[in-house]
């Protein structure tokens, strides 16, 4: 795994949170923190507007932010959907998150 200094790795998260506002056409209100942490349970997440990527390495952070990035984005497609349906929701929740992780691990894939 390449390792690199930490203002060059957020220099390269920036510009690929650019790039993928860029190519999606949404999330502009989105910035990308690294932290690198390798005892945190998370390898990313999202908190507010921000993008908190906790991996250490280039490769495997770039993956967490676009996964943490696409999950955002499909999230925030289906928000609506989420608040007028959220009872029947809840009856097949862990079904439709097990699709939805499937969905974005292979749209990861896409954007590399």
């Amino acid at each position: 795994m390449k390792q690199i200094a930490q203002s060059q790795l957020q220099n390269i998260l920036d510009r690929e949170l650019e790039r993928l506002k860029h190519t999606l056409q949404m999330g502009y209100e989105l910035n990308v923190v690294w932290i690198p942490n390798n005892d945190s349970k998370l390898a990313g997440e999202v908190k507010g507007n921000t993008v908190f990527i906790y991996d250490e390495t280039e490769n495997e952070a770039l993956v967490t932010l676009r996964h943490e990035f696409l999950d955002y984005a499909i999230s925030k497609v289906v928000e609506p959907y989420k608040e007028v349906t959220n009872r029947l929701i809840s009856l097949i929740n862990e079904d439709a998150y097990r699709r939805k992780e499937k969905l974005v691990e292979t749209m990861c894939q896409l954007l590399l």
